[in-house]
């Protein structure tokens, strides 16, 4: 394996996803995609010229062959993807929305080959990364998931390298919400950067204010807190400043999902190139309106070229506290 810049582990998904709007029971022809969050960073990384390694279970299957086939062609390292033949690929389904709306998504994971990922994955090669991006999601999948996560993150920082985390809640994966947030907090709190939904941040902290939200997950230990508020914008706070950096208008917004992935990669790949936390959290809010503008999960994170063509770096408004 050749030197890695960034780590991302999880599951990936075959995703089918309705030609026709409507109710997905009454749709007839599905086009074939891929989709996981924790890969769409990795993918929206490695567009924009990272080294980026994938760690996670396909089946030994058609949709395990089609996952590793796709994530390969953008230029994501899978030669530590497994193929496991006791357990398959999961996949979902998700409706066509015209008219900007969340679609609706139907998930077929439960066992999945990905949910028996466990700390006998982690070899060391992977630990030579200079960053390591994690999500809420393999936590919720399975007990070993969960360990995988916590050593992996812990290994990483003790090892000196950056942490990011979003906690990409997924409740329907949890047997109970105090297990998600006690869960989700932990590894937040092995984290150098964290970046929740201003409704994940709520729920997770019991905060209803940006500065709060990020006050609770600095007084963990993190370093920095990028809170993404939607069409508004992000509001970053470490324990030297904090701003609130205005959104992007778009003229049409297509498929919500992914936006949050996107604005991952922004903070990410800006940090990882020392730009300030304010340069980061515009690029977080560029990409994301990028991620909007497109029919996909994936479709709409922008190649290098297209980032350094299309960006316009917001000017940060200071809060006044």
């Amino acid at each position: 394996m050749s030197e890695i810049d960034i780590l991302s582990f999880g599951e990936t998904m075959t995703m089918l996803v309705a030609e026709q709007s409507g109710n997905l029971a009454a749709v007839r022809h599905f086009e074939k995609r891929i989709a996981g969050a924790d890969s769409n960073v990795a993918i929206g990384l490695s567009r924009l010229g990272f080294k980026v390694a994938w760690l996670s279970r396909v089946g030994h299957d058609s949709m395990g062959r089609f996952v590793t086939d796709s994530l390969t062609a953008e230029g994501v390292d899978c030669s530590h993807v497994a193929i496991d033949p006791a357990h398959p690929t999961g996949f979902q389904f998700k409706s066509l929305e015209l008219d900007g709306a969340d679609p609706v998504v139907e998930y077929f994971r439960r066992g999945s080959a990905a949910s028996h990922l466990s700390v006998n994955d982690i070899v060391p090669d992977l630990l030579k990364a200079r960053h390591l991006h994690a999500t809420g999601i393999p936590a919720a999948l399975s007990d070993s998931c969960r360990e995988l996560s916590q050593v992996l993150m812990t290994q990483m920082r003790d090892a000196g390298r950056s942490v990011s985390f979003d906690p990409n809640l997924r409740p329907s994966l949890w047997s109970s919400q105090a297990l998600m947030i006690r869960e989700v907090n932990h590894l937040a709190s092995l984290a150098h950067w964290v970046m929740p939904g201003m409704a994940e941040g709520e729920l997770l902290t019991g905060f209803d204010t940006p500065a709060d939200i990020a006050s609770f997950y600095l007084d963990l230990g993190v370093e920095a807190v990028v809170i993404k508020l939607g069409a508004k914008g992000a509001y970053y706070r470490t324990q030297l400043n904090e701003a609130f950096v205005p959104g992007v208008v778009v003229p049409k917004v297509i498929d919500t999902v992914g936006a949050g992935d996107g604005f991952a990669v922004g903070v990410i790949s800006a940090l990882l190139e020392n730009l300030d936390f304010a340069q980061a959290t515009g690029r977080g809010n560029w990409i994301g309106s990028q991620a909007v503008q497109s029919r996909g999960d994936m479709e709409g994170l922008p190649t290098l070229a297209e980032l350094r063509a299309g960006q316009a770096q917001p000017a940060a408004r200071r809060h006044s506290a």
